[in-house]
């Protein structure tokens, strides 16, 4: 198994680019200057929990059950990943939601209050 694309300095945290690439077949080599896929940009962590919601087709409740991890974890590492592949996350509104599911989960407010709250 090859090794993954290195995307941050080792030494002083900055993002690398890549400046060669090599055709191990016919022996191509080609410099200049090349960005590397959002995707490289994740860390591993970040990774594997796409896979996870990726074959759980965005089902949160099963990322929670395969995570073993609570609601607001789940979109709080979902705002991670999207902000990582350069989205802007509002998390003013992240966080009321999380706030609402809390006051949910906690029995403070009805179902149908979290879902009136929700869609403002």
């Amino acid at each position: 198994m090859a090794n993954l694309i290195l995307t941050k300095c080792p030494v002083c945290g900055r993002a690398l680019q890549v400046t060669k690439l090599h055709c191990s077949k016919c022996h191509t080599t080609i410099e200049g200057q090349f960005d590397a896929c959002k995707f490289c940009r994740l860390t591993e962590e970040q990774r594997q929990f796409i896979e996870v919601f990726m074959t759980s087709r965005g089902n949160i409740k099963e990322v929670e059950r395969l995570l073993g991890i609570s609601y607001p974890t789940v979109r709080s590492r979902l705002d991670a990943v999207l902000e990582a592949l350069g989205y802007r996350v509002e998390r003013e509104q992240s966080q009321r939601r999380k706030e609402i599911i809390e006051a949910l989960d906690k029995g403070e407010i009805t179902s149908e209050e979290a879902i009136r709250l929700l869609q403002n």
